[in-house]
């Protein structure tokens, strides 16, 4: 019975289904639904601009289309916008981590510098307050001013050099001057190199995305959409070919920012191979008290000079003026040496600098740890180098991101294709390599740009000029093993090997310096964190001269000291 049944069975209602099934997912392809979704998913622009099925008579400027599309003209200003909202928020993705490296080590080396410079402008003023309490008070605004034009110097500030006419503290301003300026340098142009790099960071991010670059970014990104197809991916290289066009002002930058990152390493590689900016502003108090012995020492010349230069003041006294003591001091927090000649320098022990293992300011807490300038400066010599080729890379960086997969098939411009089938020239980055690019006309540099990388070139050349070999040492091209540690989070200066015990070769043996955080009880059981300091001067007293210094001379030549520091220190 079967047999009669099976042959009855027409095969042409087989083959009517099949044209049904054929039919019902025909009917997909005329919806604009999946468009009108990514339309709305990606905030382009109103819904009601995109239409319900495919039109053919529309004038379309950007996505021509013989057949029927779901774009309109409306649909393509939105894309234009959209895509030049999307790129800028793409290259300040990629930029955002890099800004933030420049700027959070840029707040760290301006916090941490700052804090020295408060603990030693307080290390110079309690030299007044325990050996020359009569001048405390005279003394308190001009070392006030001598530390704040260092904080200013080393923010990037200029300080002006005068000449005076009475030198009553001998040699010592100019060695103050030129000891200040050599330890201060590479913190300067540290901080002058990280606000240059946030300054072209700033100024990229608000470059312009022209008109021929978006009506390219928008043939290869939104086009598709247009005929539906609104998952396919564009290809390799010809998403390279737009890209390198779009950003071809930027990938100028790429070799001015090499050199800039190469400047950046190696001043970061001599902040991080001495303590000599620490030693340098806590040897501040060591030579102003030389300088004020010299004056005491030299009290009968100093007088006769002022007389001469000045003119006797109206209403000066005939009586002998009354002598100034010098008390040594004793506080909890600051001792100074009894006034012995000093032993030689070649003779001084070493061993008391075993606290200069530890670059200053010194830690208080392991969990709450600041930064010293030497660990901040080789995470920044660390981290930097992966950066150096960012700008001439990130053509490359966005088209490794979300807008290529590896797929069978990729969109052209124009069509679906094989991956492997895109066979226009893929051109390289930079402004001259455009002239040969398909997809995109570059007619003229971006005015920003361009001036972002003059000011990058001449920052560059003024850091090289001012210290050869910043910039040119081939070593820093490959930065990596056996020269800078990959990790920067515990080192020997963060107590992790051993006690931090040991000797440093100091850079000016003259004086030796130790500084440590000590807790010290405040109230009931309560410990607040304290800075002490010991600093061995190398003259506290002048030699014996037969006749105490005056009153009248010391209280002048004073102001006279702390102005000759702050106006005759500059960068050498």
């Amino acid at each position: 019975m079967s047999r009669g049944i099976f042959p009855r069975v027409n095969f042409w209602w087989i083959l009517a289904s099949f044209a049904l099934l054929l039919n019902v997912s025909d009917v997909k392809p005329h919806s604009c639904h999946e468009v009108k979704t990514a339309f709305q998913v990606r905030q382009i622009g109103p819904l009601k601009w995109v239409p319900e099925t495919p039109g053919t008579d529309v004038d379309l400027q950007i996505c021509k289309h013989n057949g029927p599309t779901c774009c309109t003209r409306k649909m393509e200003e939105n894309y234009l916008a959209a895509v030049k909202r999307e790129t800028v928020q793409n290259i300040r993705s990629y930029s955002f981590e890099l800004k933030y490296l420049i700027m959070s080590h840029a707040a760290a080396f301006q916090d941490t510098f700052q804090s020295l410079v408060s603990f030693s402008m307080s290390h110079v003023s309690s030299l007044f307050d325990t050996s020359h309490q009569a001048l405390a008070q005279d003394a308190s605004g001009p070392v006030a001013e001598l530390f704040s034009d260092l904080a200013l110097f080393i923010r990037g500030g200029n300080a002006s050099v005068e000449s005076a006419d009475v030198n009553p503290f001998g040699p010592h301003p100019q060695a103050l001057a030129r000891e200040l300026s050599r330890s201060l340098r590479a913190g300067r142009a540290l901080s002058r190199a990280l606000a240059a790099g946030e300054e072209a960071l700033n100024a990229t991010e608000q470059a312009a995305v022209t008109r021929e670059c978006a009506r390219a970014l928008v043939r290869m990104q939104y086009c598709s959409h247009c005929r539906g197809l609104t998952l396919i991916k564009p290809c390799a290289g010809y998403c390279l070919n737009v890209m390198r066009g779009c950003l071809a002002g930027l990938s100028e930058l790429d070799r001015p920012w090499r050199r800039y990152v190469a400047i950046l390493q190696d001043i970061s590689a001599s902040m991080a191979d001495a303590h000599e900016l620490e030693l340098s502003l806590l040897g501040v108090r060591a030579h102003i008290a030389d300088a004020i012995a010299y004056a005491q020492e030299h009290a009968p010349q100093l007088t006769a000079t002022v007389d001469k230069v000045c003119g006797q003041p109206a209403g000066t006294a005939t009586s002998a003026p009354s002598p100034v003591t010098v008390t040594p001091p004793v506080t909890p927090t600051s001792s100074l040496t009894p006034a012995t000649p000093s032993p030689p320098p070649s003779d001084a022990p070493l061993g008391r600098l075993a606290h200069l293992r530890r670059s200053l300011p010194l830690k208080p807490s392991k969990k709450d740890k600041p930064k010293s300038l030497k660990k901040i400066s080789r995470e920044l010599m660390v981290y930097i180098r992966n950066y150096k080729s960012f700008f001439g890379g990130l053509p490359d960086l966005l088209c490794e991101g979300e807008t290529v997969v590896d797929d069978f098939n990729c969109w052209s411009g124009d069509d679906v294709v094989p991956t492997s089938s895109y066979t226009n020239r893929v051109v390289d980055s930079g402004l001259q390599a455009q002239r040969q690019n398909p997809e995109v006309k570059v007619r003229s540099p971006d005015a920003l740009l361009a001036e972002v990388k003059e000011k990058l070139e001449r920052f560059n050349q003024e850091m090289e000029d001012s210290s050869p070999g910043w910039g040119t040492r081939g070593a820093w091209a490959d930065i990596g093993s056996g020269t800078v540690e990959a990790s920067a989070d515990c080192d020997d200066e963060d107590g992790c090997q051993g006690s931090g015990e040991g000797t440093v070769q100091a850079p000016h043996e003259e004086q030796t310096v130790s500084v440590e955080w000590v807790p010290q009880e405040k109230g009931k059981g309560e410990n607040v964190p304290h800075w002490t300091s010991t600093i061995t001067p190398r003259r506290l007293v002048p030699k014996a001269s037969g006749r105490a210094p005056s009153a009248s001379v010391a209280l002048p030549t004073l102001a006279l000291l702390l102005s000759a520091l702050v106006s005759q220190w500059t960068l050498l």
